[in-house]
């Protein structure tokens, strides 16, 4: 396979929502949860999100354990992921999280829509850039791209745009949802994949590997995508 192995990893509320309307980045996730997401990205080689993500949230996307980082460390590895952002359009400050937060390696790929100047500074701050299109990013190519750099392993963090893209282009192999009780409800929020969506007759099938409840915490779902014929 000529890419990386891909899983999602979401917390979503029971009506599938992962923000509120307001889409300030609400909290989802308990505390159980927020250290098996941890322990997710310490087992990954790089941790992709999507342009909205990375522009309205600012993501750090490191490992927050101390123990983990050093478990990394003796395995030979970097204490973080590989950062890995898609966007149409980058323009990022010098001093943001995503670009500050680490010590982490970042690789951005974006479309001929980046200024060169937004490029130059990018690559100034370190991040390494690949331009991979003029209106929308080669997926499967920067796919390529990562697992020639070594990655086996990477998870996708959204958001419902990127999530989609990836789904509907066949480039994701497992998912896994935590569902908290919760319902946040509202036409604007968004969901685990957002796009243009699509007909029954293409809708993408899932396999249930494991369901687990956590108490009063909420279930995690772990799925296998289905090939498509």
């Amino acid at each position: 396979m000529d890419r990386p192995l891909v899983f999602i990893n979401v917390a979503a509320t029971a009506d599938g929502k992962i923000d509120t309307y307001a889409r300030r980045g609400a909290t989802i996730s308990s505390d159980r949860d927020k250290e098996r997401v941890d322990r997710l990205r310490a087992d990954s080689d790089a941790i992709m999100i999507g342009g909205r993500t990375l522009h309205g949230d600012d993501p750090k996307l490191t490992v927050k354990s101390e123990a983990l980082r050093l478990e990394r460390r003796h395995r030979g590895l970097s204490e973080n992921p590989i950062k890995v952002a898609v966007a149409t359009r980058l323009n990022l400050h010098p001093r943001c999280n995503f670009l500050s937060a680490g010590p982490a390696r970042i690789m951005l790929f974006t479309t001929t829509q980046t200024s060169p100047a937004d490029l130059a500074n990018l690559r100034a701050a370190g991040a390494e850039v690949h331009v991979l299109g003029d209106s929308r990013v080669n997926l499967p190519e920067a796919l390529r791209l990562l697992k020639e750099q070594g990655v086996q392993r990477l998870m996708l963090e959204g958001g419902a745009t990127l999530n989609f893209e990836m789904l509907s282009r066949g480039l994701v192999d497992e998912l896994m949802i935590f569902v908290a009780p919760l319902i946040f409800g509202g036409e604007q929020a968004p969901t685990i994949a957002g796009g243009v969506g699509l007909a029954v007759e293409a809708g993408i099938g899932l396999k249930l590997l494991t369901c687990e409840q956590w108490e009063s915490d909420g279930i995690l779902l772990h799925y296998k995508v289905q090939r498509r014929n």
